[in-house]
């Protein structure tokens, strides 16, 4: 499974309306030992996210305790060309973040379509299988 900036959001957030159904899903990769990827693009995203609304610490504990258990996939410079030209064709007719687009690459050409774990309505605008 791929993991998005909006997933480990609501999984470490209390406050977050999709706090429960993440944690859900998490159980349930941990019981079906799934793995679970991302990158670092996601990552600093989440550790920004999380820094700015809550605090601090929250950016920190995200690091000490999810990262660890995610595999993250390199991004080379064509994987960002690609991406840039993803963000190009669909920037305009839907809010998509230059982050989901490199996502949208990396599940697309290096983890063959995996699903995406994800409360993201961009990415199943961009077609990719969501479980959230």
């Amino acid at each position: 499974m791929f993991c998005d900036t909006g997933f480990l959001y609501a999984a470490l957030t209390r406050g977050d309306r999709h706090y429960e159904r993440a944690g859900e899903l998490l159980e349930e990769c941990q019981h079906q030992r799934v793995r679970m990827f991302s990158t670092w693009e996601v990552i600093s995203e989440t550790v920004t996210l999380l820094t700015y609304r809550l605090h601090s610490q929250a950016g920190i504990g995200f690091l000490d305790t999810m990262k660890p258990v995610l595999s993250l996939v390199p991004v080379t410079e064509a994987v960002l060309a690609e991406a840039e030209q993803v963000f190009r064709r669909h920037v305009r007719s839907r809010r998509l973040s230059f982050c989901d687009a490199i996502s949208f690459v990396v599940v697309t050409t290096l983890l063959d379509n995996i699903p995406c774990l994800s409360f993201d309505e961009d990415f199943r605008g961009l077609g990719l299988t969501v479980i959230g």
